[in-house]
């Protein structure tokens, strides 16, 4: 998977969050932001995930061009955002059942267990969310970002 993003801009009214920016992620690479408060690395995620319109510049996912609507770039992406957002009171496989069924993954229980076992999550796997320790509500979130993407 490569992402490509080319004079990226997004302003809040006046405020400049994401000002003219470009870059490329290759197949196999990590990649980080890190940048003060304010900086605009939310907001790129956000666009480049499809979660945000961008007022100006390209994006695209696998060479398609990704935006707010489109379907196939999002099936390529997980994102996991800063504020993990999880149902206490569910258990682990049927918090993953809920996302891939929301994302209509095919053959989702076999998907389930490949990413339960991808991040880490066997031994917890048969608890209620809100009985996991930071970490593993963490992967929990992991998982649940990787579930649906090819």
């Amino acid at each position: 998977m490569s992402i490509s993003v080319s004079n990226l801009s997004k302003n809040y009214g006046a405020q400049k969050a994401v000002n003219n920016i470009s870059f490329t992620v290759n197949k196999g690479e990590i990649v980080g932001f890190l940048g003060p408060n304010g900086a605009g690395k939310s907001t790129t995620m956000k666009m480049i995930t499809g979660y945000l319109a961008a007022d100006a510049g390209n994006i695209e996912v696998c060479g398609i061009a990704a935006n707010e609507t489109n379907l196939e770039t999002k099936k390529k992406i997980g994102y996991l955002p800063e504020a993990n957002p999880l149902y206490m009171e569910m258990y682990v496989r049927e918090y993953l059942a809920f996302i891939a069924n929301v994302h209509e993954v095919a053959d989702s229980k076999k998907r389930i267990e490949e990413v339960i076992v991808t991040v880490g999550l066997t031994p917890e796997a048969h608890k209620k969310i809100g009985q996991l320790s930071k970490g593993y509500k963490q992967r929990v979130g992991l998982a649940a970002a990787m579930v649906h993407t090819e």
